[in-house]
């Protein structure tokens, strides 16, 4: 059965970790760093920004949600080779959500490695229930 009223994101939440060790698998095993958890009741993530902090290679940003047991690849954010200098910004992209965001429920979380061994700062920012 639906609820009759609307359940509002009521506390911002953000996480942000730095990713930085190898790792080339796509079942969560391996060096998986966590973002964010979701809160008691449950969080959303309307927005989710990768910024590298190193000249980098082609290779990939791989995204995960956690059930606490299992993970479970969500998305695979292509990162391409910029070599930064006092010109040339660091590789950089933002993940929009805003009209579909990603709901964890409590106990959920979002985690992420990255292919290459480079150092990235991941935010993901939105709201708890």
């Amino acid at each position: 059965m639906m609820s009759t009223t609307a359940n509002y994101a009521s506390t911002p939440r953000c996480g942000a970790a730095q990713v930085s060790a190898a790792n080339t698998n796509l079942d969560g095993s391996g060096t998986v760093v966590m973002i964010l958890t979701a809160g008691s009741s449950g969080s959303r993530i309307d927005r989710i920004d990768i910024k590298a902090v190193v000249t980098t290679s082609a290779g990939m940003i791989r995204l995960f949600v956690h059930d606490g047991t299992n993970y479970r690849l969500w998305k695979e954010v292509p990162v391409s080779a910029v070599e930064k200098s006092a010109s040339v910004p660091a590789f950089g992209t933002t993940i929009d959500m805003s009209h579909q965001p990603l709901v964890l429920p409590s106990g959920y979380s979002l985690r992420a490695a990255t292919e290459k061994a480079e150092a990235f700062n991941i935010i993901a920012t939105g709201g708890d229930f």
